[in-house]
């Protein structure tokens, strides 16, 4: 069972996307993301197999949530640094996790 401290040790910010580019190379269809978390932790690269639901365009400018204290994960030729948190829908797509409001960037989820 998870604690709060295992809880506590995760680092969840806001973040703004800013670029949304095709990973073709990918097993299965994602895109790689540039997101900005803020001044405390800066912008960071992550791959998120959001294509179902989300066209590129329409995430520029996106607040999203993301773990951002993870090592860097090797994708394909891709160094994936932050997970994009998202939720399934009925067909087991994802679909992200985003403030109700405006928030500040990097704003921390307690």
């Amino acid at each position: 069972m998870a604690t709060i401290d295992d809880f506590l040790n995760l680092d969840i910010r806001v973040g703004k996307i800013l670029e949304v580019e095709d990973f073709p190379e990918a097993r299965k269809p994602a895109y790689k993301l540039t997101i900005d978390f803020g001044p405390e932790v800066g912008i960071k690269k992550s791959s998120a197999q959001i294509v179902k639901h989300y066209k590129k365009e329409d995430l520029i400018g996106r607040l999203v949530m993301g773990v951002t204290n993870f090592p860097p994960r090797q994708i394909g030729p891709f160094i994936s640094e932050t997970l994009t948190l998202g939720v399934p829908d009925a067909d087991h797509e994802v679909v992200l996790i985003k403030p109700d409001m405006d928030v500040p960037l990097g704003g921390k989820l307690f």
